[in-house]
């Protein structure tokens, strides 16, 4: 498998669900940004099973660092690991004979065949981006203090409106199914010009890492999707000052594939998850017809409520690539 990502900030994540330990390899973090246990301790617990809707599974997340000094960064490769100390991999058994709709199963098994470690979904499971939250930890250190991100959950299950995010969560565990949504990740203080035209643009790099979360599949910038249902001369961002501020940001703070001092804006469709408890009617290799698969284990009815930090995080580890770019 390639799990390789950057130029100038380079990543390798390495391990699986269930597998000793998950790790994540940092090349190109700069000398001398002071690093310990406690900073990763607030971005770690956002990502944390606990709250209603998210899985029973509960893993302690204590990152063991390795290639500090002195509790600062040397200019070496750093690397985060995380144990996995709560699995049940005879929850997953099954699935290479009747692969799960509209997951991973079927097409890692052919991909890869027996070789593959499908306990837990393995790699593409989304135990795999407490790594991601981790690196996203730098990332924010890279990019310095001056660099504010507010990042929040605007829809679930289609509705907008966040006084019933809570009662459609609690519907769907009842149902045994589950629901998805959407986060918007806010940039503020990022200066002009980071990014390149056409394949390292700004929004080509962030897209980049969105896409890898698992269950993400939709990004959005600025006025996204909506926007382009506007005219020009409504949806333009008039230019108010010499700073490049402007009256609105339908761009999402990108012009031509660079930050342009205002807000990044960006937005991320985060899919229902497809391990629900409701009977589906679906494939059986063994059998060679369609069966009643019934899905156990232990899994998140809604997973954006865990993947808010996460696609905060790839959103900073693009922004410290772009920065270490420039």
């Amino acid at each position: 498998m390639h799990n390789t990502f950057g130029q100038a900030l380079r990543l390798e994540i390495s391990g699986a669900s269930h597998s000793e330990r998950i790790s994540i390899r940092m090349e190109g973090v700069p000398a001398g940004i002071p690093l310990c246990a406690d900073d990763f301790r607030a971005d770690l617990d956002a990502r944390r099973a606990g709250a209603m809707g998210t899985t029973p599974r509960r893993e302690s997340d204590t990152p063991e660092i390795d290639g500090t000094v002195d509790g600062h960064t040397d200019g070496g490769a750093i690397t985060i690991s995380f144990r996995n100390e709560n699995t049940r991999s005879g929850d997953y058994s099954q699935f290479r004979r009747h692969p799960r709709p509209s997951h991973v199963d079927f097409v890692a098994d052919r991909k890869y065949g027996e070789a593959i470690d499908l306990r837990g979904s393995g790699q593409f499971s989304g135990r795999m981006t407490v790594a991601l939250v981790a690196a996203g930890v730098v990332a924010k250190k890279i990019l310095g203090d001056g660099i504010r991100f507010t990042t929040g959950i605007i829809e679930i299950g289609g509705c907008r409106d966040r006084e019933r995010f809570d009662e459609i969560i609690m519907d769907a565990v009842a149902d045994g199914d589950s629901v998805g949504g959407v986060v918007e990740c806010r940039v503020e203080g990022l200066p002009i010009g980071l990014g390149e035209p056409f394949f390292d643009s700004a929004e080509s790099i962030i897209s980049h890492l969105l896409f890898s979360v698992p269950a993400v599949k939709g990004v959005e910038f600025g006025s996204g999707f909506d926007g382009v249902r506007l005219r020009g001369s409504q949806r333009n961002d008039r230019i108010v000052d010499a700073d490049g501020t402007t009256a609105t940001n339908n761009e999402g703070g990108i012009n031509g594939g660079l930050t342009n001092g205002n807000p990044l804006v960006v937005r991320a469709a985060v899919k229902p998850t497809p391990s629900i408890a409701q009977p589906q009617e679906t494939f059986d290799f063994g059998t060679g017809r369609v069966g009643t698969l019934v899905i156990g284990g232990r899994h998140d009815s809604c997973i954006v409520l865990r993947a808010r930090i996460v696609i905060e995080a790839v959103t900073a580890i693009a922004l410290a690539e772009l920065k270490l770019m420039s």
